[in-house]
């Protein structure tokens, strides 16, 4: 299956390591920053992961306004996030991403988050937060995330339709 990640890792290098932790268990696929990536490669990809840091809430815009300058993409996908602070059950980071990728013609196969080490303003003043994050913990759920992915499980155990 060939695969590749578009990752957005722009402070501490959290979201790059939790997407490098997938490619290993998706055949090694190839991980790219926006500017690197060839929307011809995408399109020829059977599973294409979009992932970034969150910043004030939301995924980078860099990722998001790459996504929204793709051509009309059909395929698999999956999005990903590190942040500081924990996702809302309500209000995912992840959600708008996958709502954009759906409305461009992906289906999305799920979504993963996990904490990361974050510095932003306020949290600069102490040191930062999650300071060891993402730990050995999380880069093993994400691997797991990618083993369902690898197997065409959804996130939540269904199969997608063929």
């Amino acid at each position: 299956m060939k695969t590749v990640i578009v990752c957005v890792s722009v402070s501490h290098g959290n979201t790059r390591r939790v997407a490098d932790s997938m490619a290993q268990v998706l055949g090694g696929a190839k991980v790219v920053s926006p500017e690197q990536a060839d929307p011809v490669e995408l399109a020829g990809a059977d599973l294409v992961g979009f992932g970034s840091g969150v910043f004030y809430g939301r995924l980078h815009p860099q990722l998001t306004d790459f996504v929204r300058a793709l051509p009309t993409p059909r395929g698999r996908a999956f999005v990903f996030a590190t942040s500081g602070l924990p996702e809302m059950p309500l209000a995912p980071f992840t959600r708008p991403l996958v709502r954009l990728l759906e409305g461009r013609g992906f289906e999305v196969d799920g979504s993963f988050s996990c904490r990361a080490f974050d510095t932003w303003a306020p949290f600069k003043l102490v040191g930062g937060i999650n300071r060891q994050r993402p730990n050995a913990a999380d880069l093993a759920a994400a691997r797991a995330f990618a083993e369902r992915l690898q197997d065409g499980r959804l996130q939540d155990g269904r199969r997608p339709l063929a």
